[in-house]
C-alpha cells in the first residue's frame, strides 16, 4: 500500500489551522472587531439613508418648481394667443372663437 505523504501533511495541516482559525474568530478580541465594523456599518447605512432623504426633499421642489414653470409658460401661450387674436380680428370675433 503506498500512502501519499504530502495528502496527508495537507489535510493536518489544514484541520490544524482551521481549528487554529475557529478559536481565532471566536477570542475576545475578534469579536470586538466584530463589534467596531458593525457599528461603522450601522453609521454608513445612517448616513446613506440621510443623503437619500435630502436627495428625495430637493427632487420633489425640483419637480414641484418645473410644473410651475410649465403652467406658466402654457399661461404666457394662451394669453399670447389671445392678445394676437384681439389684434387682428377683434374682439367680439375671438370670444365667438372662444365660445365655440
Amino acid at each position: 500500500m503506498n500512502l501519499n505523504w504530502d495528502k496527508i501533511a495537507l489535510f493536518v495541516g489544514g484541520v490544524v489551522f482551521g481549528s487554529a482559525g475557529f478559536k481565532l474568530l471566536g477570542s475576545k478580541d475578534a469579536r470586538k472587531v466584530y463589534t467596531h465594523t458593525a457599528a461603522a456599518a450601522l453609521r454608513v447605512k445612517e448616513c446613506a439613508l440621510s443623503t437619500v432623504t435630502s436627495l428625495r426633499e430637493h427632487a420633489g421642489d425640483i419637480l414641484a418648481d418645473a410644473v410651475q414653470l410649465n403652467e406658466d409658460r402654457i399661461a404666457a401661450e394662451e394669453q399670447y394667443i389671445e392678445d394676437a387674436c384681439a389684434e387682428t380680428c377683434g374682439e367680439t370675433v375671438c370670444a365667438e372663437a372662444a365660445e365655440a
